[in-house]
Formats: structure tokens, sequence, C-alpha cells
């Protein structure tokens, strides 16, 4: 992991240390996240009720409310309980534009201790191939603190 996701870590470790709810913490992770990864048009979180992804905490532009597992590229994360990274998102079969000027995506399973999909950090960007493999590194390590904190 680079020493900028690893000072985000630490940064995100600093914000929701004791903070038991849940709502706030993946706001302030949304905001975090937002700020500080250039290229960024979009980051926040989607919860799974059902077999539907529900808009959680973001920054960004309004975004769709309600994803079925399993269609674009955070349903198809949470379906597949993996890390999906699209550099460009008008390529990806069944893309969901909520945002028409996104280019790139990289969606991050959040998992309950059983391993099982509970929602999905999505990150957005207006730049073609913004997303790197050290991205989905540093991502999938807040993803890994988060689920300590918010489940």
């Amino acid at each position: 992991m680079t020493g900028s996701y690893a000072s985000l870590l630490k940064q995100l470790d600093a914000l929701t240390d004791g903070v038991p709810y849940r709502e706030a913490n993946l706001a302030n992770a949304s905001a975090l996240l937002f700020r500080s990864l250039p290229d960024v048009s979009w980051a926040g979180f989607y919860l799974l009720q059902e077999d539907r992804l529900i808009l959680g905490p973001f920054q960004g532009k309004p975004a769709c409310i309600v994803i079925p597992a399993g269609s674009g590229v955070c349903g198809t994360a949470a379906a597949e309980n993996r890390t999906v990274t699209v550099p460009d998102v008008h390529a990806f079969p069944g893309h969901i534009a909520c945002d028409p000027d996104s280019r790139s995506e990289i969606v991050v399973p959040l998992r309950i201790p059983d391993g099982s999909v509970f929602g999905v950090l999505d990150l957005d960007s207006t730049v073609p191939d913004r997303f790197r493999e050290e991205d989905r590194e540093g991502l999938e390590a807040c993803a890994r603190l988060l689920e300590t904190r918010v489940w």
C-alpha cells in the first residue's frame, strides 16, 4: 500500500475509532475519500437490503437510489463478492449511468464477519482508467477497517 493510502487509512481509523454510529462513520469515510483522492467525482456507499443496494452516505452529484443486486458495477461487485475495477464504464455491460460524466469506477464489497456482503464502497471518476492496483489495495484496506466499525 502506498504512503498516501497508509496516511488515509490512519485518518479513517482516527475518524471512526470509538464511534458506534454506522451512518456517521460511512458519512465521514465518504467525505474523507472524496476530499483526499485526486480525480474522484463520487465516493460513497450502497447498503444491501434484501436483493437491492440502497443509496447510503456519499459525496458528489445526486445518485441512483436503488440498484438491483447483480446490475451495474455496484450490483456486480455485491453479487460476486469481489472488487470490480472498470477502466471505461461505457464499455461495461449493464452499466447504470447515474452520472453521464463518469468514465471509470471501482467498487469494493463490504462484508460481515461471516464473509457475506452487506454493502459496497463505490468511487467514480470523470477520468478514464483512473483506478489502479494501488487504489484497489488501499480501498480494500479502508473497507476492511470500516467493516469493523460499522457492523
